[in-house]
């Protein structure tokens, strides 16, 4: 059974930073996809960042060169390093492997 449980999300000024953390169980790390989305109050969920099994990555336009997705084989986990936040950032973010999703946690940027 796979279980995606995201950590790391919270209040944060614009120009700051944040990391994500997904840790996860029942995914083969190495062989299965997995990614980050987000959903803002009206929107619809969107892609952030993807890595595939082999460790490719895909980003979103709006977070290329400030977002970076990367993972820990060897802790089952999956991060999110987020620069540079603005106020679009905020929403919930999941964590995505193989139809499987988080719970979401909330990253709100404001001052």
């Amino acid at each position: 059974q796979v279980r995606l449980v995201e950590s790391g999300g919270g209040l944060v000024q614009p120009g700051g930073s944040l990391r994500l953390s997904c840790t996860a169980s029942g995914v083969r790390f190495g062989i299965s996809a997995m990614g980050w989305y987000r959903q803002a109050p009206g929107k619809q969920r969107e892609l952030v960042a993807a890595m595939t099994g082999g460790g490719i990555t895909n980003y979103a336009d709006s977070v290329k060169g400030r977002f970076t997705v990367s993972r820990d084989d060897s802790q089952n986990t999956l991060y999110l390093d987020m620069n540079t936040l603005k106020p679009e950032d905020t929403a919930v973010y999941y964590c995505w492997s193989n139809s499987y999703w988080g719970q979401g946690i909330q990253v709100t940027v404001s001052s």
